[in-house]
């Protein structure tokens, strides 16, 4: 039989707390603020929930000036036109939260708030019903490059979650973008 040493004993207490205090220490800080949301990439044309919304990013079109001839707008860098469509799957009203493309270096740019000479603008102050579907035109004013389109869903940035889309750089011949299915015409 072993006799008790009061000093191994005292190591072997010691240790077991260290690896208690640092398991304790690791798992406040998997739980810290500072954790990155909830993250997920999904490609144009793939319906996904996010929260109580369900989204589908149709298409996107590149242009250097919107409207015709007589009457055009031309962007800063150039114009990004990105058609959605949403629904609200909950039973109460949701507000959508503004639009935001970023880089692959993280710098975001949020979408226009002037839609003249988008056909079948989105807008900016969007509400949807219960269980009711919106779909529209999203404008940006950027650099030709990729991009994702980053939807979120919270301001609560603990339980924020985020879905990106894709978004590729390309020169479009300039032909409008096609029409949405049972949109009403544009004037």
């Amino acid at each position: 039989m072993r006799k008790f040493n009061p000093f191994s004993f005292a190591v072997y207490a010691s240790r077991r707390s260290g690896l208690l205090i640092g398991s304790l220490l690791m798992l406040a800080a998997c739980n810290s603020p500072d954790k990155a949301p909830p993250q997920a990439e999904f490609q144009m044309g793939e319906r996904f929930s996010l929260g109580p919304l369900t989204y589908n990013v149709q298409e996107s079109a590149w242009r250097s000036q919107l409207g015709d001839a007589g009457r055009s707008r031309h962007p800063e860098q150039r114009f990004l036109l990105v058609t959605v469509s949403i629904q609200n799957n909950s039973n109460s009203e949701v507000t959508i939260p503004p639009f935001v493309v970023r880089t692959a270096a993280g710098q975001e740019f949020t979408e226009l708030s002037n839609g003249e000479g988008v056909d079948h603008w989105l807008g900016l102050i969007r509400t949807i019903k219960p269980k009711q579907f919106m779909d529209g035109v999203i404008l940006f004013d950027v650099a030709l490059a990729s991009y994702k389109l980053k939807l979120t869903h919270s301001s609560d940035t603990e339980q924020e979650r985020v879905a990106f889309v894709p978004i590729p750089a390309r020169i479009d011949i300039e032909q409008p973008i096609a029409p949405i299915p049972g949109a009403p015409p544009q004037p």
